[in-house]
């Protein structure tokens, strides 16, 4: 082997070995984060979150609730010491009561990027994909945060449950002109329908 053929084999192998070191490392979605190391990709490889996808209708103590459900691919999460991309399913929302006002939409809402008011976002989908968990970040001053659970019970029908995990709030927290209701019902089997 000449001069030149060892230098070029020499930049390949370098080349190779950096390109091998920088490569993605992706795992399947029911992956925990304390498996995976720092800046990997958490990947719907069984296309799982997909038939979640949609909008979805339903009523609630006479408010009309639509679901506007989507995939977003490796959306960025950080977690301190922890940095990971997942596939997620994202919920953004409009509420409105029994005459028609909106109550709340998240659908048009604009917030900066690493703004998490009001945002749902799936954690797990269990059951060969037919049970997504989630979590509502709140409203104003996260009330509201907590889980949700949606099960699909055909491919037009998810059954819908939330419990918030902390309603109260104190003055110091949040500024008494902020609407703090919680407008996402909750309760437990309520069944939304795909339009």
């Amino acid at each position: 082997m000449n001069l030149i053929q060892s230098k070029i084999l020499l930049m390949l192998l370098i080349v190779g070995n950096l390109i091998s070191c920088n490569a993605q490392q992706i795992y399947p979605l029911l992956t925990s984060l304390d498996n995976v190391p720092n800046m990997s990709h958490i990947k719907d490889t069984n296309n799982e979150l997909q038939s979640f996808v949609g909008t979805y209708f339903s009523t609630y103590n006479g408010n009309q609730i639509t679901l506007y459900i989507s995939k977003e691919n490796d959306k960025f999460f950080d977690y301190g010491s922890q940095k990971v991309y997942i596939d997620v399913l994202s919920v953004k929302y409009i509420i409105k009561n029994s005459s028609g006002t909106v109550l709340q939409d998240t659908k048009n809402m604009l917030l900066p990027a690493d703004d998490l008011k009001h945002t749902i976002y799936s954690i797990w989908v269990t059951d060969n994909g037919n049970k997504a968990e989630l979590i509502y970040n709140g409203t104003n001053c996260n009330i509201g945060f907590g889980g949700i659970k949606l099960i699909k019970i055909s491919s037009t029908q998810i059954s819908w449950e939330y419990r918030p995990n902390d309603i109260v709030t104190t003055a110091e927290k949040c500024p008494p002109n902020l609407d703090t209701t919680i407008y996402l019902p909750e309760t437990k089997d309520l069944i939304f329908t795909k339009q």
